[in-house]
């Protein structure tokens, strides 16, 4: 009898380190890294909020939300058709042996509260063309190829959880985009402003929806156009994350630290182009310069495009991570509109041939001992 009343005490004493040790060995497909995280860098974040107390457009499985990004994007000799018009202007075609992009982002919370974020986001963006001959001889080309286009913007994102079920998101953005150099910028000249709200329901920790609107350069010109916004992890390994129409992504777990993503992205730039000589439009008749115009010395370029991508995130060490990208570039338009005269017409109208590109990003997440005490119960 004694025996067993000292065998049954022992195991009882056991049975922690066995609960220890088989907690220990969950397989890593059972663990989601890191719990709701949010992506500021697409304006949809939540930051780590308490999910038992409010609502977030998060769910878990989500990649670690980014604060410092560096990106960087080529793409290989492909073809410019281009057509004039208005008279007076002629057409182009050549090869542009690139186009690249250098992406510099960054995100600071300022203030976080489980009720209510404010994250500050800056950015700075670089698109470069080379082409075939150079000089081209072509207005547009010869000016973009020389100065390059650059945007510099800041913006404003609130997020407000408003209970357990709902949240809403509003943000807005200005932008520098041209190809100004420091010494000529003016800002009126230049500024490009976009802002967009969704108001959404937090159905489960996997599933989050939401409806607003946007108003920005997507498709090339400033516009109002509707979004939905879907975030579902469907298990532990598959999900999805839309912001529908502009990007629609599956997402796949590999483990906590690598994920892979596959789907589209619609992508707008808008930018103001200072001439360095003006161009006169022409009476098609006579040939003689339109007397109700004034000649050109300043074009808007709408560029819009369709990514067809892959996309493999990988953490490197604790908080830095890295992404490599690639896919296929479709160029639905890069136009440029008159911006001197009132009656904004197209003057020159191009297309770019489709082509592959990749990218390489390196980013900075929160790390994960920040994560673990801002998870943590209040």
């Amino acid at each position: 009898m004694r025996t067993t009343v000292t065998q049954r005490a022992r195991l009882l004493r056991a049975l922690p380190f066995f609960a220890l040790l088989g907690a220990a060995t969950v397989p890593a497909a059972a663990q989601v890294f890191p719990p709701p995280a949010p992506t500021p860098g697409d304006t949809t974040a939540s930051g780590a909020i308490d999910q038992q107390e409010f609502a977030t457009p998060s769910v878990v499985g989500m990649g670690p939300s980014k604060g410092l990004i560096f990106h960087y994007e080529r793409m290989p000799t492909f073809k410019v058709n281009s057509d004039a018009q208005v008279v007076g202007l002629q057409d182009y075609s050549a090869n542009a042996e690139k186009n690249a992009r250098l992406v510099i982002k960054g995100y600071i919370p300022m203030l976080n509260r489980p009720h209510l974020k404010l994250i500050l986001g800056v950015n700075y963006e670089r698109e470069e063309f080379q082409f075939k001959q150079n000089p081209t001889n072509y207005e547009l080309y010869d000016n973009i190829e020389n100065k390059a286009l650059k945007t510099l913007g800041a913006q404003l994102a609130v997020i407000r959880p408003v209970n357990t079920d709902n949240w809403y998101i509003f943000r807005i953005k200005g932008e520098l985009s041209g190809d100004y150099t420091s010494s000529e910028l003016n800002v009126t000249d230049y500024l490009r402003v976009s802002s967009e709200f969704l108001y959404g329901w937090k159905r489960s920790p996997t599933f989050s929806w939401g409806i607003g609107a946007q108003l920005g350069y997507t498709f090339g010109r400033q516009s109002i156009y509707p979004a939905v916004l879907y975030n579902r992890t469907f298990n532990n390994r598959w999900g999805v994350e839309a912001l529908f129409p502009a990007r629609v992504t599956m997402r796949y777990n590999a483990s906590p630290r690598s994920l892979f993503f596959a789907g589209y992205s619609v992508d707008g730039f808008n930018y103001i182009i200072k001439l360095r000589n003006e161009l006169t439009r022409k009476n098609p008749e006579t040939g003689l310069a339109l007397s109700d115009k004034s000649p050109l010395r300043t074009l808007e370029l709408r560029e819009t495009e369709v990514k067809f991508r892959g996309r493999w995130e990988r953490e490197i060490y604790d908080f830095i991570w890295f992404g490599v990208e690639g896919g296929y570039r479709y160029n639905y338009a890069f136009d440029a509109f008159d911006r001197t005269n009132a009656d904004r017409e197209k003057i020159v109208d191009s297309k770019f041939a489709g082509a592959p590109y990749a990218s390489l990003e390196i980013f900075i997440v929160p790390p994960r001992k920040f994560l673990k005490k801002s998870s943590a119960p209040r």
